[in-house]
């Protein structure tokens, strides 16, 4: 697998702000924690960090991610500018609808699970944690991804074997890290330009239709609690609102969605 360098990026970056400021590593800890360094010293909205490797990349809910070298992209961009408290979870939503649309173009099944994991055919193949920084006056939200291009099954641990996928995996061919790069930093542009001209509503429609949850049956391990329920639809916050059995509604805010019978259940 070729290196993954600016240079190779480059060519495929048809962006206008985002990634123009690009910084590509070997190796770093984490991409989320580069760019939060940079961002307390005046770093650009923007600016992307892309590590090759990383010894500490982490996930939701502080889980701890593989990020092994020379097959996968590990990314993250600082979003600056006056982005409401309010408003801040509506891009995790945006960020899983920008990379889920990026992983199509080479794998058309791939889907969104809440609040923004893609995955193909029940794998996850992307992890997504957005982290904000900063008070009003300097806030900046870093938003770090992690996709599974070229990982074979060896590459996980045995107990994620079963869960876990790459795109290379559901086609059968490698994927050019760069031009997949490329792809995803113009297609998160694309969607924070829209969300800050047009609002929430139109990336909200977009995760409805890329993801196969609204009307399942879904089991979700919540902080000290289990709760099962239909879901609903999205709100405003990112919280996912089920229908529970007994009657009246559950907003879920964080925790582990399962859906009962299985995704490839059918809706």
């Amino acid at each position: 697998m070729s290196a993954l360098t600016a240079d190779a990026i480059v060519p495929h970056l048809q962006t206008r702000w985002m990634g123009r400021s690009l910084h590509v590593f070997a190796e770093l800890d984490s991409t989320n924690i580069t760019v939060r360094e940079m961002a307390a010293s005046g770093a650009a909205h923007g600016t992307a960090v892309i590590a090759d490797a990383q010894r500490r990349g982490r996930g939701r809910l502080g889980r701890s991610c593989e990020s092994p070298a020379g097959k996968n992209l590990y990314l993250s961009v600082l979003l600056r500018g006056d982005i409401p408290m309010d408003r801040v979870a509506q891009l995790n939503l945006l960020a899983g609808v920008a990379t889920c649309e990026t992983v199509r173009q080479w794998a058309a099944t791939a889907e969104l699970k809440w609040p923004n994991d893609v995955l193909i055919d029940g794998r996850k193949v992307v992890g997504i944690l957005a982290e904000l920084h900063g008070g009003a006056a300097d806030r900046a939200v870093v938003v770090g991804i992690g996709v599974n291009l070229n990982a074979t099954l060896e590459d996980f641990p045995e107990e994620l074997r079963d869960k876990a996928g790459s795109v290379s995996m559901a086609t059968g061919a490698p994927v050019d890290r760069a031009q997949f790069a490329g792809h995803l930093l113009r297609a998160l542009e694309t969607r924070y330009e829209q969300w800050s001209r047009d609002g929430f509503a139109p990336i909200a429609a977009v995760w409805r239709a890329l993801t196969p949850l609204i009307g399942r049956r879904i089991r979700v391990q919540e902080p000290g609690a289990i709760v099962e329920g239909t879901v609903v639809d999205i709100d405003d916050d990112g919280a996912l609102r089920l229908r529970l059995a007994e009657g009246g509604e559950h907003r879920v805010l964080a925790g582990d969605v399962s859906v009962l019978g299985g995704y490839s259940a059918g809706k």
